[in-house]
């Protein structure tokens, strides 16, 4: 089960409006005027409707609908714009445009591809599925409504409760997170690198002497669990990645997201033995984590800016600064709906930490130890 995620509440606003990043290069606050505007979660919502919508009454054709009924029942995911180029009609296009308004929305480009997919709704369903009967299909949302929209073959929406697995079975329109993380992090990672919010220097660190030229010493984490809340059935898996942040070797503020593809549910320790924190990177032996879900309402490009703009204003004071509520800070406040992108936070990851740290806002821990990377 997906986990729950706490909504924000006491986080601080950005208040700075132009902050310098490099020679000719400003970020300028939004006007005020811009909140009018469509939402990265408003736009994606409304593509991944219209496409659930159309998927519906494309199951009138019977061998179409026998198709797509063999596909979902001998696969958990379905890439759903890549099937629809067997279908009759617009729904091909339909969906082509839909994936196109969600991959702008989310700041990816064209080379994330297709991420709109198609799966059941619950393993519960399959019976009803493989007996013949025409399911309604439902768009996975970002809202935190407590009804999902179903629409039947003929157009017709049908209210059902996010809470109660429906009798009718239903397929599930959303986002293939995993693509989209996978994609989105590489648009973080290009746009951080531009806004300068990332270390140049890579060098081990001198403090570790004749060993530091033979690797370099890292955290990795052995077990880390979320906490288990309750999900609207119509969810899929998480996908869970950490923003890695503190002061690079040449004192500047940098920070390294880290992909967690495993971290699919709530309530279930993994043992990923995954390195978290890179300690040749960092001019401190102190880090701060801040764990992140993607979600519809993510625009990976939004972020960056929104990142570098408050962590640009942090000067290194020649000690270490936390920077988790710069982070927090940072996150747009239309972010925190539904399932927010925030999940935890740790503060002050020391390089020495051997043991079982909780997350700030108590969702989760993770028990990490320092490991010797050896250079080849």
């Amino acid at each position: 089960m997906r986990p729950r995620l706490p909504h924000r509440r006491g986080l601080g606003a950005v208040a700075a409006c132009v902050v310098a990043l490099s020679v000719g290069q400003t970020l300028t606050a939004l006007p005020a005027t811009a909140a009018a505007t469509p939402t990265p979660a408003s736009t994606v919502d409304a593509a991944q409707n219209r496409a659930a919508r159309a998927v519906a009454t494309s199951l009138t054709d019977a061998s179409w609908r026998a198709r797509v009924r063999s596909a979902a029942l001998n696969s958990p995911e379905v890439a759903l714009t890549s099937l629809a180029g067997q279908a009759r009609g617009s729904l091909k296009s339909t969906l082509a445009d839909a994936d196109r308004r969600i991959a702008a929305a989310k700041g990816l480009d064209s080379k994330a591809g297709s991420l709109l997919r198609l799966r059941l709704g619950d393993d519960s369903m399959r019976a009803a599925l493989a007996a013949g009967t025409t399911p309604w299909v439902a768009a996975a949302t970002t809202d935190d409504d407590s009804t999902v929209t179903a629409y039947d073959s003929r157009g017709r929406a049908h209210a059902l409760d996010a809470r109660k697995l429906p009798s009718h079975p239903v397929y599930v329109v959303d986002i293939d997170a995993s693509k989209a993380l996978a994609a989105g992090l590489d648009v973080l990672n290009e746009e951080l690198d531009r806004y300068g919010v990332a270390s140049a220097a890579q060098a081990p660190r001198r403090t570790q002497g004749a060993a530091a030229a033979e690797g370099f010493w890292t955290s990795r984490i052995s077990a880390v669990r979320l906490s288990d809340d309750e999900e609207p059935w119509v969810k899929g898996d998480a996908e869970i990645y950490t923003l890695v942040t503190g002061f690079g070797l040449d004192g500047k503020v940098r920070v390294d997201p880290v992909d967690m593809p495993y971290l699919d549910n709530d309530g279930v320790v993994y043992r990923p033995n995954q390195i978290l924190v890179n300690w040749s990177n960092y001019k401190y032996n102190l880090a701060d984590a801040v764990m992140m879900e993607e979600d519809g309402s993510t625009n990976y490009r939004d972020l960056a800016k929104a990142i570098a703009t408050v962590l640009l204003t942090i000067a290194d004071q020649g000690t270490y600064i936390p920077l988790v509520n710069a982070v927090l800070d940072a996150i747009p406040d239309d972010w925190w709906t539904d399932d927010p992108d925030y999940v935890d936070s740790w503060y002050t990851l020391a390089r020495a930490d051997n043991g079982t740290r909780n997350g700030a806002r108590g969702n989760g821990w993770m028990t990490v130890e320092p490991y010797f990377v050896q250079a080849f």
